[in-house]
């Protein structure tokens, strides 16, 4: 009996079970309204819209990179001075200078805050919108938002992975699906793009089986799918089998492999990215965004620098911005800055006063984020931390604000819900409101 015959009656039409299990909808239908709701919007404006996030795991600090404060006593300042940018009144670290020159389409939120200074529940916050982990209990709560994006949003072109990270996902596990379920798991690259020997192991096949071998047999396999499914009441195994349909195509399949083929870049513009995990975890994202994904995450390294804070920098503060300045300048070339986003943040920032093994410690009261691209305004500040940087000064703003604002910017439905493991509807955004002077 084909799968197509199993349907269900909607305003809008038919939805055959297999579309079901390809919006990543369990047949009974739990969140189906809201699921659909969010896909048909994402796909009425802004599905080509996609999103490339750099995560400073550990913490970056606030003082040292976009929220500089130069009047303020030395113990507090730090070693950087600020330059100027394309940005008029805007300034950042003079370890900034690409970033400098790219200002005027990147906008920066210097009035993030929440209430914890401890790593993974301040990680768990910045990453999903609410607060749940401590250190007695570890295990992610709710779905990343990268996940959230896969489900409500799903790849921009059939077959892409819709939300991917690398070189591969954060330590403490808050950039996953959770109750969503397997499919909306981000996909790991697992290398370094940098490296001379880059290739994606999830995405090559066992010595000595090609890849028509995998095809045939592939064919073969789907005479059996048809009898399974006539004994399948329950729509288990033709999940299974659209999950592992998926993962055929990503290795059989040319776009994904294409996409991940870095090496089809002009080595003049793998230069201008630079030379390192940043720049060239930058590239990679922006073929993946172009060939279909949705959400690309680059884990930038550990950032907690309690000891020798100018030391740690000095080794991320170049290539970051190499990175990002790049990445920008290429999107804009591209006519593709106004439909990829581009987001930079971690957990917390790191305290005002420097402390006196000369690095700065956790502080999550008021901190910095990078916003642009996505069509957002750029050249914008939006809030601002006391002259100290010890508090917000103007305009709070909340993990929830800085996810709702990503949503928005995806056209993902705000008034989304989507169903915990017990049944119970969870907001994506709780009371969390877009920050209106970006749009």
């Amino acid at each position: 009996m084909p799968a197509e015959r199993h349907s269900t009656q909607l305003p809008g039409g038919t939805i055959t079970r297999r579309q079901l299990l390809q919006l990543g909808v369990p047949f009974l239908g739990l969140g189906l309204v809201d699921v659909l709701r969010a896909r048909a919007s994402a796909a009425s404006t802004s599905r080509r819209r996609g999103l490339i996030v750099f995560w400073t795991h550990g913490g970056m600090s606030q003082q040292d990179t976009y929220d500089l404060k130069p009047d303020a006593p030395p113990q507090f300042r730090g070693m950087y001075r600020p330059i100027a940018t394309t940005a008029s009144g805007i300034t950042i670290t003079e370890r900034f200078p690409r970033q400098a020159r790219v200002m005027d389409r990147l906008s920066i939120v210097r009035s993030v805050h929440h209430g914890n200074a401890i790593h993974a529940p301040s990680a768990h916050w910045m990453q999903t919108g609410y607060f749940g982990p401590t250190l007695a209990r570890n295990a992610p709560q709710k779905p990343s938002f990268g996940s959230v994006i896969a489900r409500a949003a799903g790849a921009r072109v059939a077959d892409m992975p819709a939300y991917v990270t690398m070189p591969k996902s954060e330590a403490f596990g808050y950039q996953g699906a959770v109750y969503l379920g397997a499919a909306y798991q981000p996909f790991e690259v697992g290398a370094d793009p940098n490296a001379t020997d880059f290739r994606v192991s999830n995405l090559t096949l066992p010595r000595g089986l090609s890849i028509e071998a995998v095809r045939t047999r592939s064919a073969m396999l789907k005479q059996f799918d048809t009898l399974r499914r006539d004994i399948d009441t329950s729509g288990v195994l033709e999940g299974l089998d659209t999950f592992k349909a998926q993962a055929l195509e990503m290795v059989t399949g040319e776009r994904v492999r294409e996409a991940f083929d870095i090496n089809q870049e002009d080595p003049r513009l793998r230069d201008r990215y630079g030379r390192h995990l940043y720049g060239q975890a930058a590239l990679l994202a922006r073929r993946l965004i172009e060939a279909g994904s949705t959400c690309v995450t680059i884990n930038t390294g550990y950032w907690d620098h309690h000891d020798n804070i100018e030391k740690g920098l000095e080794q991320q503060l170049p290539p970051l911005d190499t990175a990002i300045g790049a990445l920008v300048e290429d999107l804009d070339l591209r006519g593709m800055l106004n439909d990829v986003l581009i987001y930079c943040a971690g957990e917390f920032g790191r305290t005002p006063l420097i402390n006196g093994h000369a690095g700065r410690d956790h502080w999550s009261n008021c901190f910095s984020v990078l916003l642009g691209g996505g069509g957002l305004k750029g050249g914008q500040i939006v809030g601002a931390s006391e002259p100290r940087g010890g508090d917000v000064q103007d305009r709070p703003v909340t993990p929830q604000d800085v996810l709702a604002t990503i949503y928005r910017v995806l056209d993902i439905p705000l008034d989304l819900h989507l169903r915990d493991a017990s049944g119970r509807p969870v907001s994506i955004v709780g009371a969390g409101k877009p920050i209106h002077e970006l749009f």
